[in-house]
């Protein structure tokens, strides 16, 4: 675990509040270096399934001409839902590591724990409360904010 690959997801995420999205970031790390970036752009592309997660796992299949990305690690500032989690068990991601605790979605470990489930033939290393703080008030004040000018 490497908290300047945290800090980069972080930088996703502010990008993403910038275009009045749910700010969640996400990097995607091989051999120690950043293959990819994304954070969340539902709102822009008007998908479901644009969330960071999902658009970084995308991009790093395009890059690495693969859908089969073990020995990679994701950061991501929030702990991914069911679908994310998902996408990460297909896409056979070696580590995640996340920031926010999701209690009302994660399925990393809050609300289930999909990634541990041993019935799936792959189960990622996962670590959440990384920066954990900066994650959650990233988000505390996004909403925050969001409330305040209905």
């Amino acid at each position: 675990m490497d908290e300047r690959f945290m800090k980069a997801a972080l930088r996703e995420a502010v990008k993403a509040a910038a275009e009045d999205e749910v700010p969640v970031g996400a990097v995607i790390v091989m051999e120690n270096k950043i293959l990819c970036r994304a954070h969340n752009r539902k709102e822009k592309r008007n998908d479901a399934t644009a969330h960071a997660e999902i658009i970084a796992i995308n991009k790093a299949c395009k890059k690495t001409g693969n859908w089969y990305l073990d020995g990679a690690e994701l950061y991501v500032t929030l702990e991914p839902c069911a679908m994310c989690a998902g996408a990460i068990i297909n896409s056979r991601i070696s580590k995640l590591y996340y920031g926010a605790r999701d209690p009302r979605y994660g399925c990393c470990g809050s609300l289930y724990n999909l990634t541990s489930d041993k019935r799936f033939n792959h189960n990622p290393e996962v670590m959440g409360g990384i920066l954990e703080k900066e994650c959650g008030s990233l988000l505390t004040e996004y909403f925050r904010t969001k409330r305040k000018n209905r």
